[in-house]
């Protein structure tokens, strides 16, 4: 796999811009499209090294997937770009009625995920992409929890066959991955650390949360299992199960609305397979203000501490 011990401390979407050029190094099918976001998506890096295989198409984001959809069946494999707010906002249709109801091997990447894009308020958080994406038939959904998964995740999406969606975070994450003992597979979840209380499931920018939750709730002398799920769909069952076998419940985080996310796909596993208690840690079905990073986090439950109270009361 490329390039997971040079990418601590980068930002997944700087990640990404640098592993679409090693990846264009070997194939030449390989082709990008941006909605005139480029520097944001870092999809530039790309345009820099390959300029003849970038097209910029503008505010236009539906047609951007239009035209992906179209170069696709002549054997190239298109990577699409804007922000993740706007990827299924505005590119709904034609991803829907052209990319995943004929299969298509187009890559639809969506940057400044969940509330990364701070500043910018409730029009540009994207809370709800793994909701809409989830609910597409054919539609695989990686979202990496770090710059390495990130490099990883990308080259998975490059060489699988079919529309793949790919969440991208803005800003930097610490470290978590370590793919010298875990291969990254896709519908494969990763036990970061092992756990006999509680589970707690985390994916994206909420897997580093959930270790520093794991680490507050041994020395309250609670085990937590750390699990990070990188694919969304398929999820790995097989582990959610296990997870809810072995311990006495399970947590979910993810930087998303608890309607349709990450912590609605555990629960419909389990109660398909394995009931258990679960509790929900992210957005709970409101629109998110403008402000400071850290501090919509804080409002929105979106932490540590959260992990910790509700697996807390699912243990007791």
């Amino acid at each position: 796999m490329a390039g997971s011990g040079s990418v601590t401390g980068k930002a997944q979407r700087q990640v990404y811009g640098e592993t679409l050029v090693e990846l264009g190094k070997k194939n030449a099918n390989l082709v990008v499209f941006d909605a005139d976001v480029s520097g944001s998506t870092r999809s530039c890096v790309f345009a820099e090294a390959f300029p003849e295989r970038f097209f910029n198409v503008g505010i236009a984001e539906m047609n951007m997937a239009s035209m992906a959809a179209g170069i696709s069946t002549t054997g190239y494999v298109p990577f699409i770009n804007t922000f993740a707010c706007f990827i299924v906002l505005r590119c709904a249709d034609p991803i829907r009625s052209l990319i995943a109801y004929t299969g298509l091997n187009v890559k639809i990447v969506g940057t400044y995920s969940g509330l990364s894009d701070s500043f910018d308020g409730a029009s540009h958080h994207s809370t709800m992409d793994i909701n809409f994406m989830r609910a597409m038939p054919n539609m695989t959904i990686l979202s990496p929890a770090d710059g390495v998964e990130a490099a990883l995740a990308t080259e998975a999406a490059f060489y699988h066959k079919g529309p793949v969606y790919l969440r991208m975070h803005r800003n930097e994450i610490p470290q978590t991955s370590d793919y010298a003992k875990n291969a990254f597979e896709i519908g494969r979840g990763v036990v970061l650390r092992e756990g006999k209380d509680v589970s707690i499931i985390a994916t994206g920018f909420m897997v580093h949360r959930a270790l520093a939750a794991a680490d507050s709730l041994a020395s309250a002398g609670i085990s937590a299992r750390v699990v990070n799920i990188h694919t969304i769909k398929p999820i790995d069952k097989e582990l959610i199960i296990k997870c809810a076998a072995e311990t006495k419940g399970i947590v979910t985080a993810e930087e998303h609305s608890i309607t349709g996310g990450l912590g609605s796909a555990v629960a419909e596993v389990l109660a398909a397979n394995k009931p258990a208690p679960v509790a929900f840690v992210g957005v709970e079905n409101t629109f998110t203000e403008t402000g400071d990073y850290e501090s919509l986090l804080k409002k929105y439950g979106l932490t540590a501490e959260n992990i910790v109270e509700k697996a807390k009361k699912l243990v007791q």
